[in-house]
């Protein structure tokens, strides 16, 4: 496939409309990491669904605009398949080199994410009741211990790296405990993980050691259940391969994302004098001023692959079959057409962060405890939290799938060791997630 042949299938654009650029603007590479929204604004130029280049010589279309994003989420499957075992036409032509990091973020896996009708009601049910089991009292709890746990290493060096030494280890941790995962064992996991949603030169190495890990775990589990997300999933009766491939899923749904979004919450805590001011004063609840960095910086800035069922028209807009279309969550939010005020976007939940459909987040308010706990224990026991860098100079994580902070370089007076406080309960109910 060319880029000529993916500008060919963007036909008759609506009354009004500039056409389609002659070669789809690339959503990847150092432009586009340095200012992201500046291309969803010069795509939303051309159209509410547009041909771009989403990793080199990978082609397929970004929806940019809200209502464009919730129609295709809505009408799956409907109008709009997930699987992209035979619905990806370069994928299934051997034109998608083996290590490309958009080969190893939307092959097709035998979990609920890829899957259409009955079968992914079946995995997604398994998922489902699995979460539902989740205490979410006792989950702030472990948040709050495995914060603490974290703290104390970097504590007495009165310095650290927020990314490195916390945001990005608790919620992978977090998860661990969840699937009663062994120590040593979670390490490897961890260790995999890391590496394949850096999207480096070894994803695909990655990719098939955190299987095996994973396949490890499974069968650990068979012999020994306990009261753990991997026991739970095994009762509904999925198989080793199904077990596998939904535990990727969960890990990777779970952890990277929470991660980001803790990162950017704690940055913006350390950078924004009114997002600051409001949350030590009490004015603003962490809760709701993290609602506000999901509307701004979704830590998914664009995903969820589908997959037309035949030419589609998509708000005036033709889109063929053959070729990934991805939701540009951190477009939709930012769309003018659906602009919210600053003052409006905390504790807002109108934005599409967690997708919608069925095939949206099937637990947000898991997300939302493991988020809130995290930075609330954060400053709760190290007041007089900075940045050790001018706020400009925080350097952003490149890439189309995942965003954040690359690091957050803090000092702090570790003079005391402060005080534990009992984690702060979480106000969602388990009806909430």
């Amino acid at each position: 496939m060319t880029a000529r042949h993916v500008s060919d299938t963007a036909q008759c654009p609506a009354r009004g409309q500039i056409p389609p650029p002659e070669r789809p603007l690339p959503t990847y590479g150092p432009a586009f990491d340095a200012d992201p929204q500046a291309t969803y604004r010069r795509l939303r130029e051309f159209g509410p669904v547009v041909p771009v280049e989403i990793s080199p010589g990978v082609f397929g279309y970004l929806a940019v605009t809200y209502r464009a994003c919730l129609y295709l989420l809505r009408h799956t499957p409907a109008l709009f398949h997930k699987d992209p075992t035979y619905h990806w036409e370069a994928l299934r032509t051997g034109q998608i080199p083996a290590d490309s990091p958009a080969r190893q973020m939307m092959m097709p896996r035998d979990n609920a994410l890829w899957k259409d009708g009955t079968e992914h009601q079946r995995l997604r049910g398994a998922i489902t009741g699995a979460l539902a089991r989740i205490d979410t009292y006792a989950l702030a709890d472990t948040v709050a211990r495995v914060a603490d746990k974290l703290i104390d290493a970097f504590f007495p060096a009165g310095q650290a790296d927020l990314v490195a030494q916390y945001a990005d280890p608790l919620p992978m941790l977090t998860v661990i405990e969840l699937f009663g995962c062994p120590p040593e064992h979670g390490e490897r996991i961890i260790r995999h993980v890391t590496r394949l949603f850096a999207a480096g030169a070894d994803a695909a190495q990655a990719n098939a050691a955190l299987e095996a890990a994973c396949l490890e775990l499974v069968q650990l589990k068979r012999a020994q259940p306990g009261r753990d997300i991997v026991s739970y999933l095994i009762q509904a009766g999925l198989s080793d391969g199904e077990l596998v491939q939904t535990l990727l899923l969960l890990f990777g749904a779970a952890a990277p994302p929470t991660a980001k979004h803790i990162g950017r919450g704690i940055q913006r805590f350390l950078a924004s004098e009114r997002f600051a001011g409001s949350v030590y004063t009490g004015v603003t609840p962490v809760a709701a001023a993290l609602e506000e960095v999901l509307w701004d910086e979704p830590p998914v800035p664009n995903y969820s692959p589908l997959y037309a069922q035949g030419p589609q028209y998509v708000e005036g807009v033709t889109v063929q079959p053959g070729y990934p279309i991805l939701i540009s969550f951190a477009a939709a939010n930012s769309d003018p057409a659906v602009a919210v005020d600053t003052d409006q976007r905390a504790g807002n939940r109108g934005h599409l962060a967690f997708s919608a459909g069925v095939h949206a987040c099937p637990a947000p308010g898991l997300a939302r405890v493991i988020s809130e706990t995290a930075v609330e224990r954060l400053l709760d026991r190290l007041p007089g939290l900075a940045l050790t860098v001018p706020a400009a100079d925080v350097a952003n994580l490149p890439g189309t799938f995942l965003a954040g902070p690359a690091s957050l370089p803090v000092h702090f007076q570790p003079a005391t060791q402060p005080g534990r406080a009992r984690a702060r309960h979480p106000v969602h109910s388990p009806d909430q997630q």
